[in-house]
């Protein structure tokens, strides 16, 4: 008997090692499809979905695994939205309501277009004309405010339109999201324009003014606003405001026909606003909007800006590290063109996959490991024709273990 119930218990130990023995993959496999799902969608996913994905992770096929998780609605409406909205506001808060800016990104993530189309292309998402929603309006954010509240499927109906046939700028004007409304709002209201250049280095390639400053670039295109001697001392000038304004001045002349006006008294609504060709400005008897002339008198002998012509004195220097394109000419006219000076960088590319891995793998890279996959998913981004998609796709795989 007693060895009976020794044999019995050997073998319960053997089958409980076994089971201990062959868990984990699959355990692990499971946990890995749901942490995959969670880190895309932003939502738990239902059972057969899970099954699906973790087959599809078994079988050493993760990118399937990583697409199904992006069919889900919530990919779009939140998590996209997320990863899009603190590019549309000065404060970088992700939380405001849905505008043309965002349904763009949304948009272009979608289609697996070129990712770089963004900042020079003619054109904005709008929600189908089939759901009877306010139509766009180039003076109101209703149509997208609807969109939000109604929890619509921006995978299903999201529907891309020539811009300029939507906000009255020429086509020729239209650069992806910089001429969108939500960007007029927050980039071209009042100030200098500069700021539409400025907040574009910094949501798009992942850069700011400061790590920039290069005291060796000519000073022959800074705005007569800025002081040659601030507070009498013309070494801050040369020491300091060279650094930012001998590159940005130049570059942020592509924005000088363009301006945002307010449609009411209370500012709650207004539209962008481009000095078409063939007329002038009663200010300046130019294109050129007043802004571009604001405090002209500060140095008198600065650069006047004339028209909307810019050159990238960046491309020399130590900001050749940007990565530049050298098949672009480096200088040109209007916003479209310096959206594609932009957009061809090196560092577009690794700006979109530093910020699709915050928004997936919920915290900043921190290890040689976490910068050697930036690298190799930047790599593969630029290969695989700058598609978004596959970037978030490789990016929550790489994470889905953490």
């Amino acid at each position: 008997m007693r060895t009976m119930i020794r044999t019995m218990l050997t073998a319960g130990c053997f089958m409980l090692a076994l089971l201990l023995h062959n868990s984990p993959a699959m355990a692990g496999s499971l946990e890995q499809a749901r942490r995959l799902h969670d880190r895309l969608a932003g939502v738990p996913a239902d059972a057969t979905t899970l099954s699906q994905m973790q087959a599809l992770l078994e079988n050493g096929n993760g990118s399937a695994a990583a697409g199904l998780a992006m069919q889900h609605p919530d990919f779009y409406r939140t998590t996209l939205k997320l990863f899009a909205t603190a590019a549309t506001n000065r404060d970088q808060d992700v939380f405001e309501p849905l505008n043309d800016y965002v349904a763009t990104v949304i948009g272009l993530v979608r289609d697996e277009v070129d990712y770089r189309q963004l900042l020079q292309t003619d054109i904005l998402y709008i929600g189908a004309d089939s759901l009877g929603l306010p139509p766009y309006q180039s003076d109101s954010n209703a149509h997208y405010l609807a969109l939000e509240q109604q929890a619509v499927d921006l995978a299903q109906y999201l529907q891309p339109r020539a811009q300029s046939t939507l906000n009255g700028i020429p086509a020729d004007a239209a650069a992806g999201v910089m001429t969108s409304r939500a960007a007029a709002k927050a980039f071209f209201y009042l100030g200098t324009n500069r700021a539409m250049f400025r907040f574009t280095l910094m949501s798009q390639l992942c850069t700011d003014l400061e790590p920039l400053q290069d005291i060796s670039r000519p000073t022959d295109r800074i705005r007569q606003d800025v002081s040659r001697s601030p507070g009498g001392d013309s070494r801050i000038f040369n020491n300091r405001c060279v650094g930012c304004h001998a590159g940005m001045d130049p570059l942020a002349q592509a924005f000088a026909y363009y301006d945002y006006q307010f449609t009411d008294e209370d500012g709650s609504n207004g539209r962008i606003f481009y000095q078409a060709p063939g007329t002038l400005n009663s200010q300046t008897q130019s294109r050129v909007q007043p802004k571009y002339h604001i405090n002209a008198g500060t140095f008198p002998y600065g650069f006047s800006t004339p028209d909307d012509s810019w050159q990238n004195y960046w491309r020399e220097g130590q900001n050749q590290s940007l990565g530049w394109d050298n098949t672009l000419p480096g200088q040109g006219s209007g916003a479209k063109s310096l959206g594609q000076e932009l957009a061809h960088t090196e560092a577009f590319a690794q700006c979109q996959v530093k910020k699709a891995f915050r928004t997936v793998c919920l915290r900043e890279p921190q290890s040689l490991s976490d910068v050697n996959a930036l690298h190799s998913i930047t790599d593969s981004f630029k290969a695989g024709g700058y598609r978004m998609k596959q970037v978030f796709a490789d990016t929550a795989l790489y994470c889905m273990g953490d």
